[in-house]
């Protein structure tokens, strides 16, 4: 429940780049996944979750 509020008080620009970081963490995780590397697949989930929920506050904002 942190994230979430913490997630809704960053502005544009931050908010924008914590998507492309997000994104780059998604791109490793596949492929750890591919190699059966993965240490926790949920972080998946995880991931494309915040990156959605990252959009919607952007698509509020304006």
């Amino acid at each position: 429940m942190n994230k979430k509020k913490e997630e809704k008080k960053l502005t544009k620009d931050q908010a924008e780049k914590k998507i492309l970081t997000l994104k780059k963490d998604l791109f490793n995780i596949r492929f750890k996944k591919v190699n059966n590397q993965i240490n926790n697949p949920a972080q998946y989930n995880l991931i494309k979750k915040s990156i959605a929920r990252l959009y919607t506050t952007l698509k509020n904002t304006k």
